[in-house]
């Protein structure tokens, strides 16, 4: 979605609240692809009808570039036509930004999974940067061992609490025979792994492990439920196997102990502006070891060769269902050293979070983990972060 049409929806937020019929809206919203039905029911349960409004103009922020010509066309479908035209009427007063200068897109990572070509991602999100001559820039602000200080301000996130906020680790390992999902050994090598990584990036780290998928859900939302007021960042990490579900924003699933699988898209949306509204205008990151489907990425000849995906005393597994249409791309993991995307992600944030801001790092991450085997394997990415984001390292 335009920023312009963002704001439109924020300054016109108190008359639609005030005025939006519904009930007409929930079948149309969720037939235009706007919304799926869990997430229609959910808005409908947030009590009165002035605050169903307002949970549905907050979420429409999300749901992608077409959300609002599309909800604008259901509005006139069932007759509430001047609210369509009091949202254009916003969009038309509202003035001109400053020249930006666009950055190449990227994509943050869903971590593990290599989406399906043919299933639609969001839309790609330019991060803008304002031009030099626009404003004098601020005396940079000096942090303790990173080099935020050598950058615009502006632009960078600043972690200054201590701890920087939580941590949660979910890592499931065993899972119930009713599931027909194999023990996944060395995962507690990557639990081990992030633990100590975060807790060293000064994240108060709190780790469950082996909980069925309503277990998993609670444990999200009483994160998202906790005060982060005085804290300026959150992270949710996720070990476990995974698979394909449908999706508007956010691909793939996660299972828990029971076989059931969670969305990624509703894990994500514990956390947004109007489910957590400490952390608004904080990062919220997300790293997730799972895969999306049981397909074998293969790659193709090159002139340099790949190192073997097998090595002496190792046993090599995937993190997909077995049971699942393979149509998704798998994620490996060794027994005794863990998943590549972890062995990698910790190794990297080792080298480089005293330096590098977060995107740059996962690129790294992308390109060792694409060369590390036989069998190809590329870390799934989205990004809407809106500055840069850097570790601060004790």
């Amino acid at each position: 979605m335009e920023e312009a049409q963002r704001r439109a929806l924020r300054r016109g937020r108190a008359r639609l609240v005030a005025a939006l019929r519904v009930a007409p809206l929930w079948d149309p919203l969720e037939d235009r692809g706007l919304f799926t039905r869990p997430m229609v029911e959910e808005l409908q349960s947030a009590g009165s009808r002035g605050e169903q409004a307002r949970q549905l103009v907050i979420d429409l922020e999300t749901r992608g570039k077409q959300a609002f010509p599309i909800f604008l066309s259901i509005l006139r479908d069932t007759g509430q036509g001047h609210l369509a035209d009091m949202l254009i009427e916003e969009c038309r007063c509202l003035p001109a930004p400053p020249q930006l200068v666009d950055l190449r897109p990227v994509e943050l990572e869903l971590h593990g999974e290599k989406p399906n070509k043919s299933v639609n991602l969001p839309e790609r999100l330019s991060i803008p940067v304002q031009a030099e001559s626009e404003r004098p820039r601020k005396p940079p602000t000096p942090a303790q061992g990173t080099a935020v200080d050598k950058r615009n301000h502006d632009l960078v996130y600043e972690l200054k609490a201590d701890p920087c906020g939580h941590c949660l680790i979910l890592n499931n390992v065993n899972f119930s025979r009713d599931s027909d999902l194999s023990t996944r050994d060395g995962s507690d090598v990557d639990c081990e792994k992030l633990e100590k990584r975060f807790k060293a990036l000064r994240f108060d780290v709190l780790t469950r492990r082996d909980l069925k998928a309503q277990d998993m859900v609670s444990e999200l939302r009483k994160l998202a439920q906790r005060d982060h007021r005085t804290l300026d960042c959150c992270i949710v990490v996720i070990l476990s196997h995974g698979c394909q579900t449908s999706h508007i924003q956010f691909p793939g699933g996660i299972y828990g102990t029971d076989g059931k699988p969670i969305p990624i898209e509703k894990i994500v949306n514990y956390f947004n502006g109007s489910n957590c509204p400490s952390l608004r205008g904080k990062p919220k990151l997300f790293f997730i070891q799972a895969c999306g489907g049981e397909q074998k990425d293969r790659g193709f000849v090159v002139d340099c060769d790949s190192p073997s995906d097998k090595a002496p005393g190792r046993s090599l597994e995937s993190d997909a269902s077995p049971f699942q249409t393979p149509s998704g791309f798998v994620s490996w993991r060794e027994a005794s050293s863990g998943s590549w995307y972890v062995e990698m992600l910790d190794s990297v944030l080792e080298q480089y979070a005293h330096s590098e801001d977060l995107l740059n790092m996962l690129l790294r991450v992308a390109n060792a983990v694409s060369a590390k085997g036989r069998y190809k394997q590329m870390p799934g990415c989205f990004n809407f972060l809106r500055k840069k984001f850097f570790f601060t390292c004790k």
